[in-house]
C-alpha cells in the first residue's frame, strides 16, 4: 500500500496540458462534451436525495468538494447552481488555471493544491465529486478512505470512471486515443481502470453504500453522451455515507 494517493507521472501528464483546460476545441474537448451529462446526473441525484424544491439554485447551502478538479470544468457549474465549492487537485498548474478562470468570472470558489489524504479541513462536505480521477490515483483504497472521511453522515459521493473490460480497451484507448484522436496518446492506462465490483467493494469497506450505478455512452449520430444501463466502458456511481 502506498503512503499517499499521488501518482506523480499522472500529475505531470495533466500539468503539461493545464493551459488547455478551458479550450472547448483543445485536448480536453471530450470533457467539454461530457460535462452536460455529468451535470444533469449530479443535479437530478442531489435534488432527489436532499428533497430540494428550489430548481434554480438547487445546491444553495450545500458544501461541495470537487476532488481532482483540474481547471474547474465541473467545479464552476456546481457553484453556479448555488453550491459552496472547494476544488482540490494535486497539480499546482491545474489549481492556478482554475483560480485565474474563477477570478475572471467573479466566482467565489476555494481552490487548494492537495490530494484528499493531505487536505487539512475541519469541514465535512454534503457532496463529494470524484469524477474521472480514481483511474489516475496510486492507492484506490486510501483515496476512497480519505474521501469518505471528508464526507458528512448521509452525504453523497459521486464517482465516475472507466470499467476494466476488453470493450473499454477498444473504445477508451484504441478508439479515443489512437483512432479518433480525442485524447492524447497515453492519457489512460487500461491496467488502472476500475471494475464496478471492485469500486463497490472498496467503498463498502469505507462506509459508503452504493445507491445507483449508470452507464455513460457516446452517441455518434447525435454527437452527445447518454445515460443508460451499459457500464461496459464509462460509468457513474452514487454512494451514501453511512
Amino acid at each position: 500500500m502506498a503512503n499517499n494517493t499521488i501518482n506523480k507521472e499522472e500529475i505531470e501528464k495533466f500539468s503539461n496540458l493545464a493551459d488547455q483546460w478551458w479550450d472547448p476545441e483543445g485536448k480536453f474537448k471530450p470533457l467539454h462534451k461530457f460535462n452536460p451529462i455529468r451535470i444533469e446526473y449530479i443535479k437530478n441525484s442531489i435534488i432527489n436525495e436532499f428533497n430540494i424544491k428550489d430548481k434554480k439554485k438547487p445546491f444553495s447551502n450545500l458544501e461541495i468538494l470537487d476532488i481532482g478538479c483540474g481547471g474547474g470544468l465541473l467545479t464552476e457549474p456546481m457553484h453556479r447552481l448555488g453550491g459552496k465549492l472547494t476544488g482540490i487537485d494535486a497539480s499546482t498548474k491545474n489549481i492556478n488555471i482554475a483560480k485565474v478562470h474563477a477570478k475572471k468570472n467573479n466566482l467565489k470558489i476555494k481552490y487548494i493544491c492537495s490530494s484528499p489524504e493531505y487536505l487539512k479541513s475541519k469541514k465535512k462536505y454534503d457532496v463529494i465529486l470524484n469524477m474521472e480521477v480514481v483511474e489516475h490515483v496510486n492507492d484506490l483504497n486510501l483515496f476512497i478512505k480519505s474521501s469518505s472521511y471528508l464526507l458528512k453522515k448521509n452525504g453523497i459521493m459521486f464517482i465516475a470512471t472507466i470499467n476494466k473490460t476488453f470493450k473499454s480497451y477498444l473504445f477508451a484507448i484504441i478508439g479515443a486515443e489512437y483512432v479518433l484522436g480525442w485524447l492524447p496518446v497515453g492519457t489512460h492506462d487500461w491496467f488502472n481502470f476500475v471494475e464496478p465490483e471492485k469500486l463497490q467493494k472498496t467503498c463498502k469497506k469505507n462506509n459508503l453504500k452504493l445507491t445507483d450505478i449508470s452507464g455513460l455512452s457516446y452517441n455518434f449520430l447525435l454527437d452527445k453522451w447518454d445515460i443508460n444501463k451499459n457500464t461496459d466502458v464509462n460509468y457513474i456511481s452514487r454512494f451514501k455515507r453511512l
